[in-house]
């Protein structure tokens, strides 16, 4: 009989022990920027590991940053995955992330680790990818257009209504592609570059890979992309190619923050830390996405651009990652390409 009062005695504290174990694995609010098959599949597998809930909201990098400065008083989202790294930094700077200095830093490939130090440790990188033009073979051969080789060759006549690049108000892809050319070329050349290109320019999607998705869709012959989702679409059996700037060409440090007030902290902390595994960065290869990694025991997919062999110019992500220098960019082009007739 008292075994058994004991017994009655102690569930209810055994039940509320369980239900404060499952309450305490919590749940994480994840805003992601990568590719959504990505996004699905990191947060499905750190579920799994962890049991923590994860909620993902995919949006490109732009609009994720322009969300977190609107809930900055009132913060929902507790950790930003994946998408270019210049408004990453530009969320660093405006003290809308939080500082956290992962164990696994010195993991990293140096380019990861500089992202981490240019931010005071706000933000960290988690893959690199260089920009290049996708095209489709078919269709430029159907029309009998040579593909572009270089960034002068987009000028050319026979690219008219052909092209198409995102539009840097919510895509960081195309304010790589600015800030890329700004520094290739000098500003004010390169802005009479961009307003030239865009008589030849069709349309301007929100999202980075939109252009390279109407690429493999067939509907336009040319798209200004990062190379790696040329390959994604190759690989899902669209007739895509790729190519290099012949004078070189920027990259972007995928990058990943801690959102500042992130209401799950600690949830948002341990997937910061996952998230650098070479496990969890193998990921983005399973998905079909061909980044390179920034974790240097994780491995570099065959089918990946290689960052040795391109062409890079030496990025400023101190300066075009600054908040300032991004929105008077932006701003310039709004004013001066944006609102021209095509």
């Amino acid at each position: 009989m008292l075994h058994r009062i004991l017994q009655a005695a102690l569930l209810p504290a055994v039940l509320l022990a369980s239900a404060g174990a499952a309450r305490a694995q919590g749940s994480l609010n994840l805003y992601c920027s990568v590719q959504v098959e990505w996004c699905q599949a990191a947060a499905n597998a750190f579920q799994r590991e962890s049991g923590i809930r994860v909620s993902v909201s995919q949006k490109g990098s732009g609009e994720v940053l322009a969300q977190i400065r609107a809930e900055a008083q009132n913060p929902r989202g507790d950790l930003w995955f994946g998408g270019t790294g210049d408004p990453h930094l530009q969320a660093a700077e405006e003290n809308l992330s939080a500082e956290y200095r992962s164990a696994a830093l010195d993991q990293l490939h140096d380019w990861a680790q500089k992202q981490a130090r240019d931010s005071r440790y706000r933000t960290v990188g988690i893959y690199a990818g260089a920009l290049g033009f996708g095209f489709n073979p078919e269709l430029l051969a159907r029309r009998n257009i040579a593909p572009p080789a270089c960034w002068k060759d987009l000028l050319d006549a026979r690219f008219r209504n052909e092209i198409q690049m995102a539009n840097p108000q919510s895509s960081g892809t195309a304010y790589v592609m600015i800030a890329t050319i700004v520094q290739i070329m000098g500003e004010d050349p390169a802005f009479e570059y961009l307003k030239a290109l865009h008589r030849n320019i069709n349309a301007y999607p929100r999202s980075g890979t939109g252009p390279i998705k109407s690429v493999a869709r067939g509907e336009t012959g040319v798209s200004i992309s990062f190379v790696h989702d040329a390959v994604t679409e190759r690989l899902g059996g669209f007739p895509v190619s790729s190519a290099l700037p012949c004078e070189g060409t920027g990259y972007e440090v995928g990058s990943m923050s801690i959102i500042r007030g992130a209401r799950n902290l600690r949830n948002a902390q341990r997937f910061y830390d996952w998230a650098l595994t070479p496990a969890a960065q193998a990921l983005g290869a399973e998905t079909k996405q061909f980044q390179t990694p920034s974790n240097r025991a994780a491995p570099v997919p065959p089918e990946a651009p290689q960052m040795s062999q391109i062409r890079l110019i030496d990025y400023d992500f101190a300066r075009y990652g600054a908040s300032a220098e991004r929105r008077r960019l932006i701003e310039r082009w709004d004013r001066e390409v944006n609102a021209l007739p095509r």
